[in-house]
């Protein structure tokens, strides 16, 4: 009797292109050099495009980032030839890194181009630079379509990486600085994108983009969080030590200001996770409690539009007095609204948020008592001056000179390092698993003998309180306070559906998932004008297409992850169960014993 029974486990794999294997690792190499070539040429014949892209031999704009693209295709197509120094970026050979890393380089050249078309008026503005690279970063596409693999969903899905032997301290410390020197690099490049050249921002954030994502299918980001996770100390040094630097890296002080207003708004957003990462509360009136810190130093430090005038408090005197009355505020606030739940409590939370905004706005003496000089808000709030040094003036070091928004960079990077200081041992200690309790079941922590109401008090006064801290800084930084920010949705930030969308998308219940999430939130809006009027529309999109790929945020808490994926997805041994008859036979053997 013949066996007509098939497998297709030794069928040779092929991939959606009728191409041997061996064809299409040679076509991913050969696309990626020509597209290195391509970038000292001349794309198009005109300086008018942003980044002059004109000059042979010399790479510029958005030739610079089609360079790094070609770079990185071609490190992946030759781990794919077995190169060794390159097998770790690709442990597993699969196929979907290697596809997403081919769409970085054709996603910007062919971006570049078709904006070149549009923006100086027609195909015949192109040189035939921008004509080769088009091509040439198509070719490694190809190649990767045509790699062994069953169905599309095997390009596009995350393949099973096998779990690499341990490195050694020493080598595991090497990676985290060599992770964070890498970072640095690429922020202070994207901030350093003039904000007038949208075109070389949109070509940066494709390449950030595919080669995040191709990364993560290749197991690298799981790894070096892991890491991370094993020297938590480490990590977080070198990530302050790099934020340090930048001030350094920059000659522009508008960069450094962007830098303080990123650390402002990521501050603000750690507090919030508290609240909703940590203890699962929904509060969408989140941004009040920064004005309330704000307002409350604005009112002490001097400046003559405000209502105690006489009064100028130094500077931890003025934060001591912005926390205090954000926490007051969080009590008040919280005292009678936490034992709603859910839907409901997000509602009395955005309300509370509205009604903040609108008794500044009317606090003019006119409307209601003088205290916040209504709609024209406090201004001319002096810079600060801490142990006899002026933040407000530009300083020395070396062959360096800071300004003044460096000052407060730098101010803010200690502010930061305490709220982190102070989320992590909050987090870390038994209030904070109460909190993490609450946020899975309240009714079983409850049951279990958790005071609910109490922690989520606790947790509501705490977020609130280290957003007045940032508030403090934050008047000093603009000069002013007014009502205007302080709304529950604006096309610039901070706002609290920013603030509660950073959180989302940096991951919630992290530490540095809501710093994440807040520098992309602030910086994409900030390069990108054309999109301010539409930016809620297009982070409501980003969130939603967040939500269905990867749930958990950019950077999981791990307890999130189980929650959102099956075992088997995040590389953790699925629980074996005994054999049938085991438990049975162990008693029988212990009763004969």
């Amino acid at each position: 009797m013949t066996d007509t029974t098939k497998t297709t486990a030794t069928a040779p794999e092929r991939g959606l292109l009728p191409l041997p294997a061996a064809t299409a690792r040679a076509l991913i190499l050969i696309g990626a050099a020509g597209t290195i070539a391509s970038t000292f040429m001349s794309w198009t014949w005109t300086d008018e495009f942003p980044g002059d892209l004109t000059v042979y031999g010399y790479p510029a704009g958005l030739q610079i980032i089609a360079l790094v693209a070609g770079l990185l295709t071609l490190l992946y197509g030759l781990a794919l030839h077995g190169v060794k120094p390159l097998r770790s970026l690709n442990p597993a050979g699969a196929t979907s890194p290697v596809f997403l890393m081919t769409l970085s380089g054709f996603t910007v050249c062919w971006f570049t181009g078709i904006a070149i078309a549009v923006d100086l008026g027609g195909l015949a503005n192109l040189d035939p630079g921008a004509y080769i690279a088009m091509a040439a970063s198509a070719i490694p596409v190809i190649g990767a379509l045509a790699l062994p693999g069953t169905t599309l969903k095997d390009y596009i899905t995350k393949s099973d990486q096998p779990r690499p032997d341990r490195l050694g301290p020493l080598a595991e410390r090497l990676v985290l600085t060599a992770g964070t020197t890498i970072a640095l690099i690429v922020f202070t490049y994207g901030i350093g994108i003039d904000d007038d050249d949208s075109e070389t921002f949109v070509g940066y954030l494709l390449l950030i983009i595919f080669a995040v994502w191709a990364a993560t299918h290749a197991g690298l980001l799981d790894r070096y969080a892991d890491i991370g996770r094993r020297h938590k100390g480490f990590a977080a040094g070198l990530a302050f030590l790099a934020a340090a630097i930048f001030p350094f890296t920059q000659s522009d002080d508008h960069n450094a200001n962007l830098g303080v207003s990123i650390l402002i708004f990521a501050t603000v957003a750690l507090g919030l996770n508290i609240v909703v990462g940590l203890t699962g509360l929904l509060d969408l009136g989140y941004v009040a409690f920064l004005g309330v810190g704000a307002y409350a130093a604005a009112l002490v430090s001097g400046s003559e539009f405000s209502r105690f005038s006489g009064a100028q408090f130094p500077f931890w005197a003025a934060a001591l007095t912005g926390m205090a009355a954000s926490l007051v505020f969080g009590v008040l606030i919280g005292a009678p609204t936490l034992r709603l739940r859910g839907d409901y409590l997000a509602i009395v939370t955005l309300g509370f948020g509205e009604i903040f905004r609108i008794a500044v706005n009317n606090m003019d003496g006119s409307s209601g008592p003088n205290i916040t000089n209504g709609p024209n808000g406090i201004s001319q709030i002096p810079d600060l001056e801490i142990f006899g040094f002026n933040l407000g003036v530009p300083h020395d070091i070396g062959s360096f000179t800071l300004g003044r928004f460096a000052n407060y960079l730098f101010l803010m990077l200690i502010v930061t390092a305490i709220v982190v200081l102070v989320f992590t041992r909050a987090a870390d200690s038994r209030i904070g698993r109460a909190w993490i309790a609450i946020r899975e079941d309240e009714t079983a922590a409850t049951a279990m003998g958790i005071n609910g109401f109490r922690v989520k008090l606790i947790a509501f006064a705490l977020g609130a309180s280290l957003a007045g801290l940032a508030g403090t800084v934050m008047a000093h930084v603009n000069y002013s306070v007014n009502p205007q920010p302080y709304k529950f949705a604006d096309a610039v930030p901070p706002n609290s559906a920013f603030l509660l969308a950073a959180v989302v998308l940096g991951g919630m219940g992290t530490v540095s998932g809501p710093l994440l999430g807040a520098s992309l939130l602030y910086l994409i809006p900030e390069k990108l004008q054309f999109l301010q009027n539409y930016s809620l529309l297009a982070f409501g999109l980003a969130l939603v297409l967040l939500m269905r790929f990867r749930p958990e945020g950019i950077i999981a808490n791990r307890r999130r992850q189980l929650e959102f994926h099956e075992t088997g997805q995040l590389d953790i041994p699925e629980q074996q169960s005994l054999p049938e008859g085991t438990i049975g036979a162990a008693k029988a053997t212990k009763a004969g014993a």
